[in-house]
């Protein structure tokens, strides 16, 4: 076998791992960039606005990156013991900050909670919303390289037929991250007529069209290896952006945002129905043949042609989140509320999956089916209730110390329901600008950057490396020396006050 043939084989043909375990790993950055926030708080050291900024990128770097690529490669085994080990850390913290505050230090708990339910936040965006976008692009960077090494393993790669692998859940995660900011969510399109509508969404996908052409050239003529059964001989993931880009702007101009929800689960039930009762699914596995042709374009691609319609499904779950997650709501109490809700969507969707692959089918990244879909946007929703969660635990945490100002999280402004007396203990309009050195918003800043940057270095390590025979020791002084240099490129253009964008 050619070394192609042989990276190929390596990441193909696996059946992925449980869905309790890949939740397990989604969501352990929520409890680290939790503890970054505390560490904060806590060390008047790090909220200087003084402090350099390679200690804020070295102190982002280990709390978001690097748990990553340990819990993806040498500590998959132990997700369990990283969450103790955090979670210990964290409580120590908070209790820190708690014996510690200089705002209410003589009232009791009780107290101190009703006064905080009062405080009001300001924000021009919900930190959680950033945060998960970030962890998904920051995971799925780590993914792309590490499969290609021994020490990533094979049940976390992407699934072939049937299953949940770790891998299987960047690209959903993508487009449901995607959707919950998207313009219709954020109200950019609402002016003008329904056919200019449909013209700004179409002038929108160009740059993705240049990409997935740019992709493919470069792939065919360097002889780059390839997973066929992910997308097909041409297709690829930008393709896919586009296709269901079109397909949701068409759906939400018939549409409203509040019935979102609705059309995500018409569209995966009827698509399910038509892989269960027509030759759909047997075309997708097998081609028209049953033997697995490629001839033709259709054939060729026919994953990553049919796929889409699961895709656009998520996408329009997305939007229906982002809807009713991104409304603007004055307190802490009503974000408590939306963590509870978002939390108890998410459980009911994980027993509907557990039903839907005892009953129906078992997901399947390939066809993008029903049981996919509901895990996919399951999996968004822990994530995103974890983070909710998290920043609300912060938010008290801050509430605490006076003056406290953590980047990437909620402002606390007066509310009229406080007393006067404990009104400096909020943070002042001065100190509740924003650190400028933060990791989570240049990453968000640049997300489609990132990602490019991602694909283009794991290409060149691959050419340059025999990833195949690389020792652990070597992989991960890789891996980490990989993302680091990705993550410093995209918070140098951050501190250089840089957004890339290509319309």
């Amino acid at each position: 076998m050619s070394q192609k043939q042989m990276k190929e084989a390596f990441v193909s043909n696996h059946n992925g791992t449980s869905v309790l375990e890949i939740t397990e790993g989604l969501c352990l950055p929520a409890f680290c960039i939790l503890c970054r926030g505390l560490l904060i708080v806590l060390s008047p050291h790090l909220r200087s606005s003084s402090h350099t900024w390679r200690t804020r990128f070295f102190i982002d770097f280990a709390f978001l990156i690097v748990p990553l690529v340990i819990t993806l490669t040498v500590f998959s085994t132990f997700v369990l013991l990283e969450y103790l080990i955090v979670i210990i850390f964290g409580a120590g913290l908070f209790y820190e900050i708690y014996c510690r505050r200089t705002c209410y230090a003589g009232m009791p708990v009780q107290k101190i909670l009703e006064k905080f339910l009062k405080v009001s936040l300001e924000s021009e965006y919900i930190p959680a919303v950033s945060c998960f976008r970030v962890i998904n692009s920051a995971f799925t960077a780590v993914a792309i390289l590490a499969v290609d090494f021994p020490l990533f393993p094979r049940r976390f790669a992407k699934t072939e037929l049937y299953g949940t692998g770790a891998m299987d859940f960047g690209v959903g995660g993508f487009i449901f991250g995607t959707a919950m900011v998207c313009p219709e969510v954020r109200g950019i399109y609402t002016k003008g007529s329904r056919l200019c509508y449909l013209r700004k969404s179409l002038c929108s996908v160009w740059p993705l069209v240049l990409l997935g052409m740019g992709r493919l050239v470069i792939i065919k003529s360097i002889g780059y290896q390839e997973h066929l059964t992910e997308y097909g001989v041409h297709w690829n993931f930008f393709f896919t952006l586009i296709v269901v880009k079109l397909i949701t702007s068409l759906l939400l101009i018939i549409f409203p945002l509040n019935k979102s929800w609705i059309v995500a689960l018409s569209m995966t039930v009827l698509y399910q129905l038509a892989l269960n009762f027509t030759p759909l699914k047997s075309f997708i596995l097998y081609g028209t043949d049953g033997s697995g042709t490629r001839v033709g374009l259709l054939n060729a691609n026919r994953e990553g042609i049919i796929s889409t319609l699961g895709y656009a499904a998520i996408h329009m779950a997305g939007v229906q989140t982002g809807s009713y997650v991104l409304k603007k709501r004055p307190h802490i109490k009503d974000w408590i509320k939306v963590t509870y809700c978002v939390l108890l969507t998410a459980i009911g969707l994980f027993i509907a999956l557990y039903i839907l692959q005892v009953t129906v089918e078992v997901a399947s990244r390939r066809m993008a089916n029903l049981a996919f879909c509901i895990w996919i946007v399951a999996s968004c929703l822990i994530l995103l209730s974890s983070l909710l969660l998290g920043d609300i635990i912060l938010s008290f945490a801050k509430f605490l110390i006076k003056g406290a100002a953590v980047p990437c999280s909620w402002e606390l402004i007066q509310s009229p329901g406080i007393n006067k007396k404990h009104s400096e203990s909020l943070v002042s309009k001065a100190e509740r600008k924003e650190p400028i050195c933060c990791l989570i918003t240049a990453m968000n800043r640049n997300q489609l950057i990132f990602f490019l940057l991602s694909n283009v270095t794991t290409g060149l390590i691959n050419l340059s490396v025999d990833t195949l025979h690389s020792n652990t020791l070597w992989a991960l002084f890789l891996l980490n020396l990989y993302m680091f240099s990705n993550c410093l490129i995209i918070y140098v253009l951050h501190l250089q006050n840089k957004t890339i964008k290509f319309w």
